[in-house]
């Protein structure tokens, strides 16, 4: 779609490119790396495209959702084989998605942000939606890579929520 739209852009000198990625793109999350992968790769490719287009008045927004209402969470389930060797990866991500069900993003969260950002004086490469999107990126900054990799370590449901409250301030 961008090459479709960018020579009509660079001719006008004007223009926004908005790609829906995900905190996802941001935190890597177990049991869901092929989510993550798709996510970081969406990501790169909106910032060498931001750098490539900026001499043209073209911007480039990242729209970056945490748990939002959405009927994917009723597929979810699907996907937690019990014999699998990364069962409790999963388990633990549908645990964290039944958690941020609790404080989720509306779909209109999303189109509020698309809206700001491409309406904005000032271009910004990334835009969060969610609370939740927020205290994960605030979190996982704080954290060393090691730190954040360990959270792969067995433990019980209630100390992996316990972890994610300390880390991450959530609250739920």
């Amino acid at each position: 779609m961008s090459q479709a739209v960018l020579p009509g852009m660079r001719e006008r000198r004007s223009g926004a490119i908005v790609n829906v990625s995900s905190i996802a793109g941001r935190v890597a999350i177990a049991g869901h790396g092929h989510y993550s992968a798709v996510k970081h790769a969406l990501e790169a490719a909106s910032e060498a495209l931001a750098q490539e287009v900026q001499a043209f008045g073209i911007r480039v927004v990242i729209i970056e959702p945490g748990v939002v209402v959405t009927p994917i969470f009723d597929k979810a389930k699907r996907f937690a084989d019990p014999a699998s060797p990364y069962a409790v990866h999963v388990h633990r991500l549908l645990l964290f998605y039944r958690m941020q069900m609790k404080m989720p993003s509306q779909p209109l969260d999303v189109a509020r942000a698309i809206h700001d950002a491409v309406t904005a004086p000032e271009a910004r490469l990334r835009h969060l939606v969610g609370e939740d999107a927020r205290r994960l990126v605030a979190g996982r900054e704080r954290l060393t890579d090691e730190e954040y990799v360990a959270t792969g370590r067995p433990m019980p449901d209630d100390e992996y929520l316990d972890l994610m409250r300390q880390r991450y301030g959530f609250s739920w």
